[in-house]
């Protein structure tokens, strides 16, 4: 090409009005640079910033600080404090004792056990956890994985301790995973669950669970255990003569003697504490708290009155009374039956994590403070951990009852020591109470607590938005109601490594044109009023430069060189001479992709073009100059801005007097410079 041995003197190796070429990073040792990355990695907070410059006994009180929060707040806690959390403890236990019983049946644990697990992982939350909000407890979608993992393996009816065992096992995992990651800082693990496979996942979770009552709504004894709806509508319509005497009974006997209290399921209808409508009113959030222990005391005076249990209606029946006794001689750590615990512990481990984090998180926005989430997943993971021995099977945050919790005016973690006390004194002295509790009021609770999952929406909201968003979303739903939980999950899953790969593999590449009297280039689709300019292609690279998307990249910057020269040569204009590659979102290149960038030169050389650089960032910069593509480029093609580089390729193309049929954007183009 004849003027690639000239050379623009002003721009290219800097003058003296100040305009600076592209440097090269002077080099930094490998041990440094090793440092640098890893702690880019792993401690983007900088956690350790605390203890720099402190006495050795000042760093022994912040590191006890920083894994046990308590002792950082509790000086500073005062009576006004006692007060807000002696109320938001009581409102939560009102809530948490009979959604715990609730969800231990679902886990087809004895209910006990969901009494057992609302005392003594709050207490080591209370330590631990660094959110003020969230109300510590056992949860729906936790408890239909467990139930669902666990019972493909082993019946929980045939031999329930062995189930149990595996059930305090899986917990014991499910701790020990969240607190490595916690410990090892890996908590962008969590991230890979984006948004919308929670939303399509928690909603498809909350339908199963919601078809799964169905068996004590409707008074059902042969049930399915499987989770898909498919099984379940076949369970409910092959048993159609008990659903039309269900509906036939209105709290009277009929023909076999049994009886159902409309009244208790009517009133359950409204116990779950709706998120919007809290928030809405807050004055009144404590009526949809009560209702669920409200629905409890008035069932249970009901079947007590008039004797239903003889008559066919199932209560809970006996639970034991006393604290939690040990449990870990219980845990099973040899096969055939480890890796089932294992995999069940990870699974609902990571669901059970990426739920109350993402509920912590929410309400710390509201009072404007921050949570960090690998301390969290410490505190989640020594309270799974100290939970499974001591008879508890997994916990977590809540949305409904950190929802109330943060409602009822919580200021610390003290609330959850409330709720663990009251729990306790249900456990020392009132489970005899809990006898003649029917099972189709712990099915009205879980079923109203489930319908506040199924944000409906979040999933419109996602389709305005994102289209391929929604089909994440909708994949994750389909899959969990379709198939089973751990199908949906990995559907939603692989959708989004889907995508994440797309993003990757298929970078965006525009072509960018110059904003009318300005210096600024962007996007010609985007800005209809953007000019390209005569005889140069700019080309932006929307993403880093790796093996995986090179290739792709080397066919599309020759797609775009084809298409510009076709419809130059359509409409008459000068020839293509220059194709600048604006690099500025190229945060790094590998090997790959330097060989792309080395044979994309090759090919624009033989075409008797020129490749030019704009703004390539320091790694960047290092990995071309070790690699000698910028010996073999040239360093004055490689520019700090666009700007610089057009202005450069202008100056080329007017000193080498090279014909121009558009006269006046030429001189328009000269006037930048």
């Amino acid at each position: 090409m004849g003027n690639a041995d000239f050379v623009y003197p002003s721009k290219a190796n800097g003058d003296n009005n100040g305009v600076q070429r592209v440097e090269v990073p002077p080099p930094q040792p490998f041990f440094k640079s090793l440092h640098y990355n890893l702690k880019e990695t792993f401690f983007p907070d900088d956690p350790l910033r605390q203890f720099k410059n402190k006495t050795a006994s000042r760093k022994f009180i912040l590191g006890l600080q920083y894994f046990f929060p308590i002792f950082e707040w509790v000086p500073r806690y005062t009576f006004q404090f006692l007060k807000s959390d002696l109320i938001s403890g009581i409102t939560i236990a009102s809530l948490a004792i009979p959604q715990g019983i609730s969800y231990a049946k679902l886990a087809n644990l004895p209910p006990i056990y969901g009494l057992y697990s609302s005392f003594i992982p709050p207490l080591v939350y209370a330590m631990m956890g660094s959110s003020k909000d969230l109300a510590v407890g056992t949860v729906a979608v936790a408890s239909l994985l467990t139930a669902s993992m666990l019972g493909s393996e082993v019946n929980a009816t045939e031999n329930p301790t062995l189930y149990l065992h595996l059930a305090f096992t899986a917990t014991f995992f499910a701790g020990v995973f969240q607190a490595s990651l916690g410990l090892l800082r890996l908590g962008f693990i969590v991230d890979f669950l984006s948004h919308a496979t929670i939303v399509g996942f928690m909603g498809g979770a909350a339908t199963v669970v919601c078809l799964q009552q169905l068996k004590g709504i409707l008074g059902l004894e042969n049930f399915t255990h499987s989770t898909d709806i498919i099984s379940v509508m076949r369970s409910v319509f092959t048993q159609t003569h008990q659903v039309v005497l269900f509906f036939i009974i209105n709290s009277s006997f009929h023909g076999d003697g049994k009886v159902e209290s409309w009244a208790v399921v009517s009133f359950s209808s409204f116990s779950s504490p709706d998120t919007s409508y809290s928030k809405r009113k807050p004055k009144f959030f404590w009526i949809s708290a009560m209702a669920p222990l409200t629905s409890v005391i008035l069932g249970s005076l009901l079947v007590y009155l008039s004797h239903a249990e003889k008559h066919g209606v199932q209560v809970i029946g006996d639970l034991k009374k006393g604290l939690n006794p040990p449990s870990i001689t219980d845990l099973v750590f040899v096969s055939p039956y480890l890796m089932t615990a294992i995999k069940t512990g990870i699974i609902t481990g990571v669901i059970a994590m990426a739920e109350g984090i993402a509920v912590g998180r929410s309400f710390a926005m509201f009072k404007n403070y921050n949570i960090d989430g690998n301390k969290e997943m410490i505190a989640f993971g020594m309270m799974n951990i100290v939970g499974s021995c001591t008879s508890c099977y997994l916990t977590t945050g809540p949305f409904s009852r950190s929802a109330v919790n943060f409602n009822a005016g919580c200021k610390t973690a003290v609330s959850n020591i409330v709720m663990a006390i009251a729990v306790m004194i249900t456990l020392l002295f009132l489970t005899p109470l809990f006898y003649y509790t029917p099972l189709v009021v712990l099915s009205a609770i879980i079923m109203s607590a489930m319908l506040g999952l199924i944000d409906y929406e979040a999933a419109i909201h996602l389709f305005k938005v994102d289209k391929f968003d929604f089909i994440v979303c909708m994949g994750a739903f389909l899959g969990v109601v379709f198939a089973d939980i751990e199908i949906g999950l990995i559907i939603a899953v692989t959708i989004s490594l889907l995508r994440l790969l797309l993003f990757v593999a298929r970078p965006r590449t525009v072509v960018l044109g110059n904003i009318p009297n300005s210096n600024i280039y962007r996007n010609i689709e985007h800005y209809t009023n953007a000019n390209q300019v005569p005889g140069v292609l700019i080309l932006e690279i929307d993403a880093p430069i790796y093996f995986a998307n090179s290739s792709y990249l080397r066919e599309r910057i020759i797609r775009w060189i084809d298409e510009e020269e076709d419809r130059l040569k359509s409409s008459g204009e000068c020839s293509l001479q220059y194709v600048i590659l604006d690099m500025s979102a190229v945060g790094n290149i590998d090997t790959s992709g330097i060989s792309m960038l080395d044979e994309v030169k090759r090919i624009l050389d033989r075409r008797d073009l020129k490749l030019v650089l704009a703004n390539p960032v320091a790694e960047v910069m290092k990995k071309l100059d070790k690699a000698k593509f910028i010996e073999n480029l040239g360093q004055q093609w490689i520019h700090l801005t666009v700007g610089d580089a057009v202005a450069a390729c202008n100056f080329m193309l007017h000193t080498c007097n090279k014909p121009s049929p558009v006269k006046e954007e030429s001189e328009q183009w000269n006037n930048i410079v």
